[in-house]
């Protein structure tokens, strides 16, 4: 158990027999009344995004995330097939599990599983990976202004606005947070 006074970024805890991690909490201590912490949480099991209110001091479940390196294998249908570099498990995750990171998937790719009581939550891939570019709109010389950009679609079917300077066949660096361009690898 946990108490909601010692909330971080991050933490992973179990709330109504579901897991959550904190992405943002915030102690309100109110001129009249107790004092309470608001906090932003992640379902991990749907992705979806809450906000609960908890009294200060109140205790829930810490929820203890494991995460084993695997590397992605193929695509079989709706389902996406990786192995555990320690034991050659293999095993399979569906593709509504995957939604985000399936912009950023490549074959044979090490991205970290993550696993709660032997139950497969998801994956967390690396801040940023090397997509390459395989379609864009030619640059032509001169119809620059300040800060130009283009859409380039890249390896995995992920479009992302880069400059005008990027042509197919280059590999770029994209942020797997955000979906966006960072540099030429």
């Amino acid at each position: 158990m946990i108490s909601v006074n010692d909330f971080k970024t991050g933490l992973t805890v179990e709330v109504d027999g579901d897991i959550f991690t904190v992405l943002d909490f915030q102690h309100v201590k109110p001129g009249k009344g107790a004092a309470f912490v608001r906090s932003k949480l992640k379902n991990l099991r749907n992705g979806n995004t809450v906000e609960r209110t908890f009294r200060a001091g109140e205790t829930i479940g810490r929820a203890i995330i494991e995460n084993r390196a695997v590397q992605y294998l193929y695509a079989s249908g709706s389902e996406h097939v990786f192995m555990d570099n320690q034991t050659y498990d293999q095993f399979s995750l569906e593709a509504d599990q995957l939604e985000w990171e399936l912009n950023f998937l490549k074959e044979n790719m090490t991205v970290n599983i993550v696993s709660y009581h032997s139950e497969l939550l998801g994956i967390n891939l690396p801040t940023s990976v090397e997509l390459k570019v395989v379609e864009t709109e030619p640059s032509v010389k001169g119809n620059t202004a300040q800060g130009a950009t283009k859409f380039a679609k890249l390896e995995t079917g992920l479009s992302v606005q880069v400059p005008l300077f990027i042509n197919e066949d280059d590999v770029l660096l994209v942020d797997t947070r955000e979906g966006k361009y960072i540099s030429r690898a």
